[in-house]
């Protein structure tokens, strides 16, 4: 039976509506699944820290002018069923383009204080929309005694969805620190405060669920919790038992946008370091490396006589950082500024939170030894829409079958057809056997195959010499590296 995914939903832009809600109450813990000398004691009440933290959450209000058509429908107020239905399918005589209208829209969310000098932390998307382009052009800011403020934007980071803010205070204000969100267990009490569906400030309790969520990004590091976190809470915090925040409220998984107990807070580890660039910068500077990378199989392993599959296999070095410090494609980069790779995911992040223009050792294997390669950072956000580079040249050659595959050289009807660069070489893939090792490990026509055992190839010949010295090796199977459409990607083709 196939399961339909529940979709993940940022719990924001709650608007103050009525509402009925249903509460309800479960769960005893059984002593017999718990080890009492392990487990920790259960708290009589929470009250005592929701008075020691709660001064510094804070409600957060936006404004933004937003355009619809002139013809809209009268009488269905911002955010009614039928504002969204007439939206979706329009009706007679509602122009779906034409003379546009502006109006106000209020939206709310939640944050906290971090200095007295009135630093305040939430998510980007409570600012700028799930979009992350339409700015609040008014921010106001709620305490819980009352007090507003207006807020102005520091700097954002899509990226990890955090935004940070400021506001003017003739007197300090109370505020939360940041704790280390790796010290957090499965099974730790958390406390998450916010402003749940415009209903004002409110807390909730439960545990962490899980650890290392990942929902999309590539810096994100989720706690999944069972706390209540509904629409309105994004950017209010969630606190440790010793008040400190260890998670950014951020998304929930749910069928209805309400909460079922399985929530998603940016872990603190990241957010503080997001926050410290955006207070010195009013952006983020994360370091870059240059390289493209992939995970390590263990069939990736075997066929370069790898013990673990374990550190981020380079499948290209364009222009940058990596390429000038020697780096090559086909490196497996198993330590990075004296501390060991894992997977490409522990890789990015080490390298995103290390500083730019740092000169870090990095070692990778390479034809079976250790290389150290010193590496001067450069600084992602400035080469992002930088293109790789390639090169080479190929010859005309005749074609054949090897693994299944039938292979020709590239030609000019190639390149054409499928807008392949001038100096791409290699073979390309005009045919499989959708029964073959190769086809299960994902290759198809129109791959073209750049690399086998970490040398070029450029005919039917050398992937043949390639072949038959892993076979003489005797090893399982033989590393590719091929291009599908621009992407280079290594694969391990089992040996027939």
């Amino acid at each position: 039976m196939t399961k339909t995914p529940l979709p993940l939903t940022t719990p924001r832009r709650a608007r103050p509506i009525l509402m009925a809600v249903l509460l309800s109450t479960a769960l005893a813990l059984s002593p017999l699944a718990m080890t009492p000398a392990q487990a920790g004691p259960v708290p009589e009440s929470f009250a005592d820290l929701v008075v020691q933290v709660k001064p510094a959450v804070v409600m957060i209000t936006t404004s933004t002018t937003v355009s619809e058509p002139a013809g809209r429908m009268p009488g269905f107020p911002p955010g009614s069923p039928f504002e969204e239905f007439f939206k979706e399918f329009g009706m007679p005589n509602m122009p779906q383009g034409g003379p546009q209208r502006q109006h106000r829209a209020d939206a709310l969310g939640s944050g906290f204080v971090i200095s007295a000098d009135g630093y305040i932390v939430t998510n980007n998307h409570v600012i700028k929309g799930e979009d992350g382009n339409t700015v609040a052009d008014e921010i106001s800011i709620e305490f819980a005694n009352g007090k507003k403020l207006d807020a102005k934007i520091v700097g954002t980071d899509p990226k990890t969805d955090i935004a940070l803010l400021k506001v003017e205070s003739k007197e300090p204000l109370p505020f939360v620190s940041f704790g280390d969100s790796d010290t957090m267990r499965e099974g730790d009490w958390v406390m998450a405060m916010g402003n749940p569906l415009g209903q004002g400030f409110s807390t909730s309790v439960g545990i962490v669920s899980a650890r290392n969520r990942e929902l999309s990004g590539t810096y994100g590091d989720y706690i999944q919790t069972d706390a209540a976190i509904n629409r309105g809470n994004s950017g209010g915090p969630l606190f440790s038992m010793d008040g400190k925040v260890i998670g950014v409220n951020t998304a929930i998984l749910s069928p209805n946008g309400g909460s079922i107990g399985i929530g998603f807070s940016m872990a603190s580890n990241v957010v503080s370091k997001v926050v410290g660039q955006l207070q010195e910068f009013g952006a983020t500077r994360r370091g870059w490396l240059g390289v493209k990378i992939q995970d390590l199989t263990p069939d990736m392993a075997e066929a370069m006589s790898l013990a673990t599959p374990e550190g981020a296999m380079v499948s290209e070095v364009p222009e940058g950082p990596a390429k000038v410090a020697g780096m090559k494609s086909g490196d497996v980069i198993i330590s990075f500024a004296g501390a060991p790779v894992k997977d490409t995911k522990s890789l990015t992040r080490r390298v995103a939170d290390a500083p730019v223009g740092q000169a870090v050792d990095v070692v990778v294997m390479r034809a079976g030894k250790p290389v150290t390669l010193q590496v001067t950072l450069g600084q992602r956000e400035l080469a992002e829409s930088s293109e790789a580079a390639a090169g080479g040249t190929a010859p005309a050659l005749a074609g054949g079958a090897v693994l299944g595959m039938v292979l020709s050289p590239i030609t000019d009807a190639m390149r054409a057809e499928r807008n392949l660069p001038e100096d791409l070489t290699g073979l390309m893939v005009t045919d499989i056997d959708a029964t073959g090792a190769a086809f299960d490990k994902g290759l198809r026509a129109g791959d073209v195959i750049v690399e086998a055992g970490q040398q070029p190839v450029t005919s039917l010949d050398d992937l043949k010499a390639r072949v038959a010295e892993a076979k003489e090796g005797g090893r399982k199977s033989v590393l590719l590296l091929i291009r599908r459409e621009g992407e280079p990607r290594f694969v391990a083709v089992p040996l027939q």
